[in-house]
Order: structure tokens, then sequence, then C-alpha cells
């Protein structure tokens, strides 16, 4: 099954993994999971994640990946990441993929996450919503824009066919 939106780009998902520092033992989320890719990834270093996306199909989709990928430390939720949230004592990093309630969303972290939240957006108006509202909680710290382009056969060389640019944004909470 092909979600709308997804997956993040291996190259993409690298940038934005440094950025969030997930560290040994971490409590993190991914908000709006998708295929859970990114919960997968993260579930590598962190002691347990918690993955909630609003679509029933995604989250069938993210557990699939993740029942084949062998990792067991990932908590899926379908539903409002907002609902969660507000069940959530503290997270040590958040990531979102997904731009759903993104002010009422990075309140919500902005009180309960200890380090890092990371956004990824290709919307101008995601990118825009994201640093207004990371600047006025005082934990803005950086925009990253990341293009990526893949080689593909042509006659007897090689073109370059270019993906989406996507915008990391990088709030710093302590």
């Amino acid at each position: 099954m092909v979600l709308k939106g997804g997956p993040t780009q291996d190259e993409v998902m690298a940038i934005s993994l440094f950025k969030l520092g997930v560290q040994s033992g971490d409590t993190v989320a991914d908000i709006g999971c998708g295929t859970g890719k990114v919960a997968i990834a993260m579930a590598a270093d962190a002691g347990s994640v918690i993955a909630v996306d609003r679509r029933e199909e995604a989250i069938a989709v993210a557990e699939q990946a993740a029942l084949e990928a062998g990792t067991s430390n990932i908590e899926f939720h379908c539903g409002e990441a907002t609902d969660l949230l507000r069940q959530i004592p503290s997270l040590d990093c958040a990531f979102l993929g997904g731009s759903q309630s993104l002010e009422t969303v990075l309140d919500l972290l902005a009180e309960r996450v200890k380090r890092t939240i990371v956004v990824n957006a290709v919307l101008l108006d995601t990118v825009y919503e994201a640093v207004r509202v990371m600047k006025k909680l005082d934990i803005f710290e950086e925009v990253v824009q990341v293009q990526v382009a893949r080689s593909y056969p042509l006659g007897k060389s090689l073109i370059f066919r270019p993906i989406d640019p996507v915008f990391i944004v990088t709030g710093r909470v302590a």
C-alpha cells in the first residue's frame, strides 16, 4: 500500500535524525508516523518510541514494517496527536512528519520535550507556521532546506532527477 506523502527519503531522514539527536534509552515520539520508517530508524537508538498517525491505513502499514524490521520498542497509536500528547508527561525528542494542528502540537511538545523537536515540511506554509510557533515558544534553532536528486540511466550515461525539496525545522527546548 502506498500512503500519501511518504515515506521519508533516506537522505532527508538521515539529516533529520542527526538534528534530532536521539540517544540511547531516550523516549521519543514520531508524530504523523505514516509508513513508520522514521519511527523504526529512531527505535534503533531509543529506549522507546511512541508513534501516532490519524490514518488507520498508515498505522497498519507502520505496524507491519516494524514487525518485518524486528522492532519491538515502538508503541503505535491511531488518532489525533493532540489527544495522545496530553497523556504523555515527558519525551526526550520528537519528530513531526505531519502538519495537522501544528501550533497545538508544538505547544504540547514544548511543554513535554526535554531536548529537541524536528519538523519536516514540504509546504512553505508549514515551514512558516513551524518557525513562527517555535519563535513564539522561544525554541527555534534553524531551518535547513534539503534537495536530493537520484541518478537514472540515460543512454550510456546518467541523468539526475530531483526529488521535491524538504525543509527541516529544528527547535531546542533545553
